[in-house]
């Protein structure tokens, strides 16, 4: 964060030339009060970058200059962990860590990440901008950091395989399956016999290739910029699992901007969140058709044997038992009984 000081600007004042003071134009951009730095792990063409720099670029025009909020895109601050050490210690001001990731520092974040928990976006945003949503930024508060109201979305995930297309929890059964290094993803898939095997994204294609495992699992457009359907012949739309990004911010920072800022911040921010939200939904849809013209094939299951297995297999009590009443309790209220 950069607070300008009254000796400061003066200081520079006193430096620029007589023509700019004399010039009927307004020749001098008045320096930001605030300058933020926001740090994330997507390229810039992503729609999240797109419509954070619309925020941006709209925050300081409604602030009158006062916040220039920087954007990091791709990594450039470090990966997931780095930025979420970085948000905590003031380091950078704004990061957007996927649930999974934040979950790491709040194990609660992780909840809306319970396997074949939500049907449809519309039970998505009723739970994370409802009493769910409200209860995980309380947690996200506690350890000294500022979530936003709106989530923005990163999807639905997938099961891809080259062996057959999955339609029940029986074509799960003894699957060599690669999931994300997260403790729930690999619980559910165990849950439903599965063999999953935890690698590292930058092994998925190789791994699919060699055949170390035959499934993977993804949102869509990861599975289309990774080139996944190059070593893979069947998509399911299983909908196992939905991931977003906390927009989060430092919480010293956040404590230190005025009401008047917070406000305009604050808006500017959430409501780019629901315009991303937007553009994911057409982007999903326009990803699937490309995907289907390189010849993968899709079938869309439905997600009751898969929920029937496991609750067999105890793994919604399990995760019910580490979330807490409280939180399971207000998940069921948006999606039904699942334990």
């Amino acid at each position: 964060m950069k607070l300008l000081t009254r000796r400061t600007a003066l200081r520079r004042l006193g430096a620029i030339p007589a023509l700019a003071l004399t010039s009927g134009f307004p020749l001098i951009a008045r320096a930001a009060d605030y300058t933020l730095k926001y740090g994330n792990n997507l390229p810039v063409t992503h729609p999240l970058n797109i419509r954070a720099q619309e925020a941006a670029e709209r925050i300081l025009k409604e602030s009158n200059g006062r916040v220039d909020i920087k954007i990091f895109p791709n990594n450039q601050l470090g990966g997931d962990t780095d930025m979420l050490a970085q948000v905590r210690s003031g380091g950078i001001d704004f990061f957007t860590p996927s649930a999974l990731v934040i979950a790491t520092l709040v194990p609660v974040a992780a909840i809306n990440a319970v396997g074949f928990a939500f049907k449809d976006y519309n039970q998505v945003w009723s739970a994370m901008d409802g009493a769910l949503g409200a209860h995980v930024r309380a947690a996200i508060a506690q350890r000294r950091l500022y979530a936003f109201e709106k989530m923005w979305d990163n999807g639905f995930r997938q099961t891809t395989s080259s062996k057959a297309p999955v339609n029940t929890a029986a074509d799960m059964e003894g699957l060599k399956i690669r999931v994300p290094v997260s403790s729930l993803p690999i619980s559910m898939f165990k849950g439903l016999g599965a063999a999953p095997a935890s690698l590292q994204f930058s092994e998925v294609y190789s791994s699919l290739q060699t055949k170390v495992v035959d499934a993977q699992e993804n949102p869509l457009p990861i599975i289309q910029v990774a080139k996944l359907y190059e070593v893979q012949k069947y998509c399911s739309l299983t909908n196992h699992i939905w991931d977003g990004y906390w927009f989060i911010a430092n919480g010293r920072m956040w404590e230190g901007l005025p009401q008047d800022l917070k406000t305009i911040v604050a808006r500017g921010i959430n409501e780019a969140g629901l315009a991303q939200r937007e553009d994911i939904k057409k982007l999903n849809a326009s990803v699937q058709s490309d995907l289907e013209g390189k010849g993968l094939l899709f079938n869309q299951p439905s997600a009751d044997s898969f929920r029937e297995q496991l609750r067999s297999a105890g793994f919604y009590k399990e995760w019910q038992g580490r979330f807490g009443n409280e939180a399971w309790t207000l998940l069921e209220q948006a999606v039904g009984k699942l334990a």
